[in-house]
């Protein structure tokens, strides 16, 4: 190991505050792994140890000029932190040129453009990358961009314009474009398209309208292979159950024209995860599919897309044959990935300003026959014209759409009246809060939206009796489904292990459970992929009695409507899932949904976090918090990755 005198007690500093839990252990693990590969000064071990530390908040690389000009926000830290980490490293280059001169000078850098010998940090510009991030984002940006530009494959307009008539045969509400019909009309013309748009906007009505248009100017519409996918088994299962949906529908728009068009549909098949659609091995990051054994489709449609990572993009890019459509759904505005990249929102950030040329324009106009207004206008570069912002919401609307409009806004004002005005009991805002109000709306929800989890409890303690078992067990999940309790945080009294332990006391105390490592009733998170029993990051599902052996206990999985179970013993990575952290819950919905706040904020704690927890709720929600501080500061923060996409794609 080659590291000096400077680097080592700069590791020494890096270790105490690893055992403060100031970082990560895998921090200075890496900067260890860095100077074994050759000489390390010290500010490349504390480059190294901030990039390992933003990689796991969900950074793709370390901006050297925010290295420079403001590192305490980097992490989050105070400037007295922060000193002491850089005066244990000594002198730190002062400027961005300084440090690219430093680290171009790294064995362990690769500086793009020079001999590449696969060192493990590369640098581009001002940006310093793990290696395989920078990879990742060459990927996507090269893949993605030539995509952007394959926009000449329309079809004969006037028999689009008259299909896209036939499907979208009432105005719009607000007398505005139908940007459901402009997005078809642009998916059409080209290899990708991105819709992106609120809850309720009309997403997966739009993909399945443009399914139908598809199947109706296809010269072979039997020989389509279509493929529809999402990032976890349940936002996978709604996908296909909305597109299903909408499918019959719109069949009776189409029926005397296009009448086969419900078998084409059954054609598709399920939905699937990505894991599966790419065929995941277990004990490898490599997939099945790839450059070299690319996937058989000719459309490939994947919904929430806020939540695929860009490790997991640049795996789908690399698969997708070049001649395949790529429709990527999904609201910019949530939450990105827990893991590294925030590549929906990169791809789509200016997406509400249009930016479309004059072509785009016209070919809109002819393809659809909808006006875009002036405001619209611009040149935001290819991939902006092959991007569509749904606008009107046709479910989201009263209290909660009022109250998510204006945090996504970051108008906190505006949600403060909204959590405190008259809502009918569509919101209701517990504050100052302490944990028993949350127990309490867990056992059995709040005045004007009961519930809570004691309803399912009783259908399980009622076994079922005269029920087919399987017609139960879909009844029980459901109801479970109905009620779920969000956190911002997984550690402390306010977090998901406190409260999960905390509400199974409290339904233990009620006699609706009683607590073992497994019982009956217990709802679990699966926390990583298991091939072997085809669970994977995500599902939730109940542990209930085996019907064969009422000694055995099963855990239930809904998949769609289609009922799965596994034998609880063989589930090695679960969590209860009473509460369960934001992030999880992506792609979920549920009739009434509780956002809990902890006593602080933090970096965490932004404005995404608090949109994509209202906007799971589906008719009612209720938010805990012991501060109306931790609230407000959340709205008025923005989450931002540090990435290269949007630049290296252009526009």
């Amino acid at each position: 190991m080659t590291i000096d005198a400077r680097s080592a007690a700069l590791l020494a500093h890096i270790d105490t505050l690893t055992e403060d839990g100031q970082l990560r252990r895998l921090s200075g693990a890496f900067a260890r792994f860095i100077g074994a590969v050759g000489a390390a000064p010290a500010p490349l071990t504390l480059a190294c140890v901030v990039l390992s530390e933003l990689e796991g908040r969900g950074h793709s690389c370390l901006m050297l000029d925010e290295l420079v000009n403001d590192p305490c926000l980097l992490l989050g830290w105070s400037d007295e932190q922060w000193r002491a980490l850089a005066a244990a490293a000594g002198a730190l280059p002062k400027s961005v040129a300084a440090w690219r001169a430093l680290l171009a000078q790294a064995d362990q850098v690769w500086s793009t453009g020079d001999l590449d010998f696969d060192q493990p940090l590369a640098l581009e510009g001002a940006r310093l990358y793990l290696r395989r991030y920078w990879r990742d984002e060459k990927l996507v940006a090269e893949a993605i961009g030539a995509r952007a530009r394959d926009n000449g494959r329309t079809p004969e307009l006037a028999a689009v314009r008259r299909w896209l008539d036939t499907l979208f045969d009432q105005p719009t509400p607000d007398g505005g474009p139908d940007w459901q019909k402009i997005a078809c009309a642009v998916a059409l013309r080209g290899s990708v398209a991105i819709i992106t748009g609120g809850p309720g906007t009309g997403k997966t009505y739009t993909v399945a309208s443009l399914l139908t248009l598809l199947f109706a100017v296809s010269a072979d519409p039997e020989r389509l292979r279509i493929a529809l996918a999402a990032p976890t088994g349940k936002a996978a299962a709604r996908l296909k159950q909305s597109i299903d949906k909408a499918l019959d529908s719109l069949a009776a728009k189409v029926d005397a024209e296009l009448p086969e068009l419900k078998e084409l549909a059954k054609r598709m098949g399920a939905a699937r995860t990505l894991h599966s659609l790419l065929g995941a091995r277990p004990d490898t990051r490599a997939f099945q599919h790839n450059a070299g054994n690319p996937l058989d489709v000719d459309v490939l449609i994947v919904d929430e897309a806020s939540m695929v990572h860009l490790e997991m993009m640049a795996a789908l890019l690399d698969a997708l044959p070049p001649n395949a459509m790529l429709v990527l759904l999904g609201d910019k505005d949530q939450l990105a990935s827990v893991e590294a990249g925030a590549v929906l929102g990169d791809l789509c950030h200016d997406a509400q300003a249009g930016g479309y040329t004059a072509a785009t324009l016209a070919y809109a106009q002819a393809a659809s026959g909808e006006h875009i207004g002036a405001a619209y206008h611009g040149d935001a570069g290819p991939l902006a014209q092959q991007t569509v912002m749904l606008r009107h919401s046709h479910r989201f609307s009263g209290p909660i759409g009022a109250l998510a409009q204006a945090v996504n806004a970051g108008m906190s004002k505006e949600a403060l009246a909204c959590l405190t005005g008259d809502s009918g009991a569509k919101v209701a805002w517990i504050e100052p809060a302490q944990q028993s109000d949350v127990l309490q709306l867990a056992l059995a929800g709040r005045a004007g939206a009961e519930g809570g989890y004691r309803h399912y409890l009783k259908l399980v303690q009622g076994g079922g009796a005269g029920q087919e078992h399987e017609a139960w067990v879909r009844e029980v999940l459901h109801s479970f489904e109905s009620f779920r309790i969000l956190c911002a945080v997984r550690d402390g009294e306010w977090g998901v292990g406190g409260l999960n332990t905390a509400i199974e006391q409290r339904l233990e105390s009620a006699g609706l459970i009683r607590r073992a490592e497994w019982y009956v009733g217990r709802p679990v998170m699966v926390t990583r992929n298991d091939y072997g029993t085809g669970v994977f990051n995500g599902d939730i599902g109940l542990t209930l009695r085996d019907p064969a052996r009422p000694a055995s206990l099963r855990v239930y999985f809904l998949e769609g409507e289609t009922v799965r179970s596994v034998l609880a013993t063989r589930l090695r990575h679960v969590e209860t899932a009473f509460a369960m952290t934001v992030h999880k819950s992506q792609g979920s919905e549920f009739r009434h949904t509780v956002l809990v706040l902890p006593k602080e904020g933090g970096a965490m704690l932004a404005r995404e976090l608090i949109y994509t927890g209202i906007t799971r709720a589906r008719d009612y929600f209720t938010l805990v918090s012991p501060t109306q501080t931790v609230l407000v500061d959340a709205i008025m923060r923005r989450t931002q990755r540090a990435s290269g996409l949007r630049g290296l794609i252009g526009g």
